[in-house]
């Protein structure tokens, strides 16, 4: 697999005395990439398939680990790490993204589905939005410029980094609800340590717009959007933030699916990248749902939100420098 087509490193107008084969040779790389320090000892311009996949299994292990604590999904730093730091061009970064997404909503879906906590009728209900909408964004991300799809990724980050730190409301207490609601058999219940606890849903149609523009941003930018599909149920729909959360990650699969099938047909699911991405998505996510069973984040949220913000404005500059 030659990653030099796939514009995984920048070219340059040295001539290499040999590729980074060893953890020494690609912190040269970056050396001489970002800081713009000389290095003696090797001159860099290309790395080995087996260099770049160690690189990116380790930095999809962190993301899957940090998105799983703080809620956000492994794609708001796995897509920031290919393109910003190993030069992948970003239609590629987006569809190895979208796989790990099918593959962690897959698996923490059913133990949500099983507890009891997803509403799966509002799930299969809101999914109608989403997954047209998600061919759409694809369609939008095929006539859009790269810099321009970094600029809007940059923009959404910054969301994701301020939603992450409101202050979430409880709305199980809430008993009045919509038409459209009892029409659709849409109110529910969940287990809590009290018994099950009902609640009503409301406002349906605002959550279904809400809907379209996540699927929308999950297509055009492969990332589960979870930010913006809890904000349609937990603010919009006022459902209890559990179910809402639960609820989000059983639709990003299906939401990515229909993504993915264009991606593939375009040929920017590239299996040298996506595979070390699932893997280490995977990995990460599910030690980090076990930490995160015992273990207080919300320090780690704040300093996760820091992170994320410099990414998304480290994201925008890129796009609006390179245009």
């Amino acid at each position: 697999m030659d990653y030099w087509t796939l514009g995984l490193l920048d070219s340059s107008s040295i001539q290499p005395k040999r590729r980074p084969s060893t953890p020494t040779d690609f912190i040269d790389y970056l050396m001489q990439k970002y800081l713009g320090l000389a290095v003696p000892s090797v001159d860099i311009c290309r790395m080995t398939v087996l260099m770049f996949t160690l690189v990116v299994l380790l930095g999809a292990f962190l993301a899957g680990l940090l998105g799983s604590l703080t809620g956000l999904g492994g794609g708001v730093i796995i897509i920031p790490l290919l393109t910003l730091v190993l030069g992948v061009d970003v239609h590629y970064a987006i569809g190895a993204s979208i796989i790990s997404v099918i593959a962690t909503s897959s698996g923490s879906a059913a133990a949500y589905v099983k507890e009891g906590i997803t509403n799966v009728r509002i799930g299969m209900f809101l999914e109608l939005a989403t997954t047209i909408s998600a061919i759409t964004g694809v369609i939008i991300a095929t006539y859009m410029k790269a810099d321009y799809i970094k600029v809007v990724f940059g923009l959404i980050l910054l969301f994701s980094a301020y939603s992450m730190l409101k202050k979430k409301i409880d709305h199980s207490n809430n008993e009045k609800t919509s038409v459209l609601a009892n029409y659709f058999k849409l109110n529910g219940s969940y287990p809590t340590p009290d018994g099950m606890k009902p609640y009503a849903v409301h406002r349906v149609m605002g959550g279904f717009a809400m809907m379209f523009v996540a699927g929308t941003l999950s297509g055009l930018l492969g990332i589960g959007s979870g930010a913006l599909k809890v904000l349609g149920m937990d603010n919009i729909m006022k459902i209890p933030f559990k179910v809402s959360t639960t609820t989000s990650n059983f639709m990003m699969g299906v939401t990515a699916a229909a993504s993915a099938l264009v991606y593939l047909h375009k040929g920017q699911i590239d299996p040298g990248i996506a595979m070390p991405v699932t893997i280490g998505v995977i990995s990460g996510a599910t030690l980090g749902a076990k930490i995160l069973l015992r273990t207080n984040t919300d320090k780690l949220k704040v300093v996760f939100a820091v992170v994320i913000s410099f990414l998304a404005l480290q994201m925008i500059y890129n796009g609006l420098m390179t245009r």
